[in-house]
């Protein structure tokens, strides 16, 4: 693969943070970067988040994974229930955000690039990356949704893949603000929406860049950079 392969955990409507580490990490065309889902929900700024992925979309090889969230919003729009659960889990800012009362309203570019362009998981040769959990024993693309998109890892820890690659994962958020790191399974979800981090990892050196909610970057010496991922 040409290029560097760069992962971004959950971003829940945190516009600026996103923006800060493109702009640290200034992906080119040879760059594939892949984005562990949950665009939505709890911060101020989905639409921002949204027209700053499809903008990333025309620069470098963009891999948006959906997110459970995600998937609400898109239930919530179809007329499924749960209209408000999705509300208290995150769906009353997003809908602040854009001034509107409900999914159906939202502009068709957003909902289209949560719809058609968000994929299940991304894999390559040594990795793969996924929202939130997988079956040990079961190829990726027979994985069902429960697994890739709600089932925390706080629920269930799943063993080494049978593949052998090692897992990159966001979802179950990490309120140390540190990147769980199992050796073959990292999750990037540092706890954005809590006040703390949203981080980038390029795969497979381990290299850490984060920002906060307010889309200051993070030091890099005080960045907890993991050892390069092997698989």
């Amino acid at each position: 693969m040409a290029g560097r392969l760069i992962a971004i955990g959950d971003i829940h409507g945190y516009a600026a943070p996103l923006k800060a580490l493109l702009e640290a990490i200034a992906p080119d065309a040879d760059d594939t970067v892949v984005t562990l889902g949950d665009y939505v929900d709890r911060g101020p700024d989905t639409p921002g988040v949204l027209e700053a992925l499809m903008a990333l979309a025309q620069r470098c090889r963009l891999v948006p994974i959906l997110g459970n969230h995600d998937e609400m919003l898109l239930d919530i729009r179809d007329g499924l229930p749960g209209f408000d659960e999705w509300l208290a889990y995150g769906g009353r800012e997003t809908l602040a955000a854009y001034d509107c009362t409900h999914p159906e309203e939202l502009p068709p570019s957003h909902l289209a690039f949560l719809e058609t362009q968000c994929v299940p998981y991304y894999e390559t040769a040594r990795f793969f990356f996924v929202h939130a959990n997988y079956m040990a024993d079961v190829p990726l693309d027979q994985q069902d949704r429960y697994h890739l998109r709600w089932e925390s890892l706080r629920h269930r820890q799943p063993g080494p893949h049978f593949s052998g690659k090692v897992a990159v994962v966001g979802h179950t958020a990490q309120r140390n603000g540190q990147i769980l790191d199992w050796g073959y399974l990292r999750c990037i979800d540092t706890c954005c929406y809590c006040g703390l981090w949203l981080t980038a990892m390029e795969v497979p050196s381990g290299r850490v860049w984060q920002a906060d909610p307010a889309g200051r970057l993070r030091p890099p010496s005080e960045s907890a950079c993991p050892p390069p991922l092997r698989a």
